[in-house]
Order: C-alpha cells, then sequence, then structure tokens
C-alpha cells in the first residue's frame, strides 16, 4: 500500500492507523490510549469523516473535486441555545463534504428530499426539510419558516439538531453581516452539486456587471384553493405543497437559480440564490449531487430520504458523521473493475492504494490493503 500525500501534507501508515487522527495543519500523534478513544468505528470514517477542524473550516482542491471540512460551528453570533423552542444545545461535529470543481447542469433537476442542499463557507449545512410532520405523514413535511411550529429559529435562520448540528433553514443572516451583498453578488457557499450559493442580491441584467443591483425574487407562489387530501384546509405555506412554481413571476427558475456572471465568475456560471420567500434555500439541484450531502438511509429525491430530527425524531449523525458504507469515492474507484482488481483512492488528505472488494452494503469499493507502505 501507498500513501502519496498531496501538498505536502505527510502521513504515514503507522500515524493514520494505529496512534493518530489527522488535523486540518497535518498529523497529531497521540499515545495508544487516547487513541484507541478517539479511533473512529470504521475505515470509511477514519478516511473521511474525522478530520479535526482545528482551522474551523478548511477548503481542499484534489483530483477534480472541492473538499469542504469543518465543525459545523457558525463564524457569528448565534441565538440563544437551547431555547423554549429548540432543547439542544450546539455542538462542533466532524462534516466532511465533496462537491465537483466543474459541476455540470443534468438533464432533470433532482429534488433534494430530507438531504442537506449544500454547506455554508463557513461550513455550516444548508438544511431546509424539518422533521415535523402533520398527522405523523411524512408526506406532509411542515415548513420552518412560516409554519405553524415555532422551531427556535435565531436571527440567521437557524437552529439546532439533537446531535448538536447547527444549520440553516434560511438566509444566514450572520455572514451577510460580514460583507456588503448590495454592492456585489455574494458568494455565501457551494450546492452538492458544486454550483456555488449566493445571497439574494444579483445584477439586474443576469449577464452584465453594470447593470445595477436588484434584490432577486423567488418564483413560487402559494396555490389558490384548499388541499384536496391530508390535512385539508387553505393553501397557507404551512407545507411545501402549498406552493407552485410560476415560470414568471420572478427571477429565479424552479431551483431558485439563473445563469450570470458575478465576482467569483467573471464568464459566467449558473448559481444558486437563497431567498427570503419559498423556497428561501432551494429544494432541488440543475446538477448531480454528490453522495456527502446524503443523509444515512436518505436518497435525493426520493420517498424514503430520512431526516435528521429536530425535535428527536429520525436518526442523526448527517452528511460527513457516522457513515457506515463506503464513499463514493471508493466505489468510482473499482466502476468496471473485477473483485481483486487493484485500485487508487482519493481522499481529501492524499491516494490510498487498494484493492476492490465487496463490502457489507454490498456495493464494490476499493478497499486499502494492510500492511505499512513500502519506503
Amino acid at each position: 500500500m501507498a500513501w502519496r500525500p498531496l501538498r505536502g501534507l505527510v502521513v504515514g501508515w503507522a500515524a493514520l492507523f494505529a496512534v493518530g487522527v489527522v488535523q486540518a495543519h497535518g498529523v497529531h500523534e497521540t499515545g495508544a490510549a487516547e487513541a484507541s478513544a478517539r479511533r473512529p468505528s470504521d475505515l470509511w470514517e477514519w478516511l473521511f469523516g474525522q478530520a479535526e477542524a482545528a482551522a474551523h473550516v478548511r477548503i481542499d482542491q484534489a483530483a477534480g473535486y472541492r473538499y469542504i471540512e469543518s465543525d459545523g460551528l457558525p463564524d457569528h453570533r448565534t441565538g440563544s441555545f437551547p431555547n423554549r423552542n429548540n432543547p439542544h444545545r450546539i455542538q462542533g461535529k466532524s462534516h466532511t463534504y465533496r462537491v465537483p470543481l466543474t459541476p455540470r447542469r443534468a438533464g432533470s433537476a433532482t429534488g433534494i428530499g430530507h438531504n442537506a442542499f449544500g454547506v455554508a463557507i463557513n461550513g455550516v449545512p444548508f438544511d431546509p426539510a424539518t422533521a415535523e410532520f402533520w398527522n405523523r405523514d411524512r408526506s406532509w413535511n411542515y415548513e420552518a419558516i412560516g409554519g405553524p411550529r415555532d422551531l427556535g429559529l435565531d436571527a440567521s435562520n437557524a437552529h439546532v439538531q439533537p446531535d448538536g448540528s447547527y444549520h440553516y433553514h434560511g438566509i444566514p443572516l450572520g455572514i451577510l453581516e460580514q460583507g456588503d451583498p448590495r454592492r456585489a453578488p455574494m458568494q455565501i457557499g457551494w450546492a452538492a452539486d458544486g454550483f456555488p450559493i449566493y445571497a439574494p442580491w444579483g445584477y439586474r441584467d443576469a449577464g452584465n456587471a453594470g447593470s445595477g443591483m436588484v434584490e432577486l425574487r423567488s418564483s413560487y407562489r402559494l396555490k389558490s384553493g384548499s388541499r384536496s387530501s391530508g390535512p385539508g384546509g387553505r393553501h397557507d405555506g404551512n407545507f411545501a405543497s402549498d406552493f407552485e412554481f410560476d415560470p414568471v413571476g420572478g427571477d429565479l427558475d424552479r431551483c431558485n437559480g439563473r445563469e450570470g456572471v458575478t465576482p467569483e465568475f467573471p464568464e459566467g456560471t449558473y448559481y444558486y440564490v437563497l431567498t427570503d420567500a419559498f423556497p428561501f434555500i432551494p429544494r432541488c439541484w440543475v446538477g448531480q449531487p454528490d453522495r456527502s450531502f446524503m443523509k444515512r438511509g436518505g436518497q435525493a429525491g426520493g420517498p424514503g430520504a430520512e431526516p435528521r430530527g429536530e425535535s428527536g425524531r429520525g436518526p442523526a449523525g448527517g452528511p460527513g458523521g457516522g457513515r457506515r458504507g463506503p464513499p463514493q469515492e471508493a466505489i468510482d474507484a473499482c466502476q468496471g473493475r473485477s473483485s481483486g482488481a487493484s485500485c487508487v483512492i482519493n481522499t481529501p488528505h492524499g491516494e490510498l492504494d487498494g484493492s476492490c472488494r465487496k463490502v457489507r452494503s454490498g456495493e464494490m469499493a476499493c478497499v486499502p490493503a494492510g500492511g505499512p507502505p513500502p519506503r
């Protein structure tokens, strides 16, 4: 087995797998007892989900991907947690996300289900769905903003899940206050498909940086009349299904985005926009979302997506933590290969040689070989 470090990050087999943990600035070696207590429960979690956030948030580029590692703690003032409507305390988490450096639009949009839509530049996830349902029916999911229940959101439209994860349900005002989003488009994060996420203001003419700035409007509106099933009653915004897309009703498309130029992309790109009206955070992706944003048991756009319960229901864990299956990198490395074939895994910290094997999930994945690396 060979370990080929990137950007001068030297990690030895013994340091990685026996007595150490990877930090944002290198390797921190510990005593055996301490290492045993801190060692993750499986190899995948070790390689991809346990990088300590010594730098709070770290963004690397490797093998065609952007890796975002963070402790999940915001870099701005938050509300008081726990509070009357959100009884959970903010805790540092170990988030590891991956997005393509050159995203591409797919033939059709993919609904996000109950997965994380993207991640902010401070490493906090954008996670619009809730775990509150009408009559325990998961097809009727209450909205966090404008819904009938006060979920204890703070001024940045965020609150805390039972596992301590702080996450945004709408525009993160604490991030916007650190810049001047009305002067020029302000990038505030990355979506799971790799396209950038921006604050609510953009150029009046999407392709002309000299056209002045305006607040971009969502193209969704409340449906008229009453619901034909479920809780009944008039469409009042309590549920996502109360809204419908109006292609001429605003500035943005069905996924709350548009094509245009920005300071970071002067030649133009597709980008998403967070708005102060539904959908607040987009509810679909135009490209292919990375698996690192999928919650345990959840699939993009699928009815089986499982939320992390914000009032205690549903599994905890979340993207980048508690992973029990092989990461997409390990699966990609063995596409079209037979069992036993040699392979290379690209990780946030370098490359690892291994062999293709079927793992517990039934998938063929690249598994690092045992033994020390050759010298």
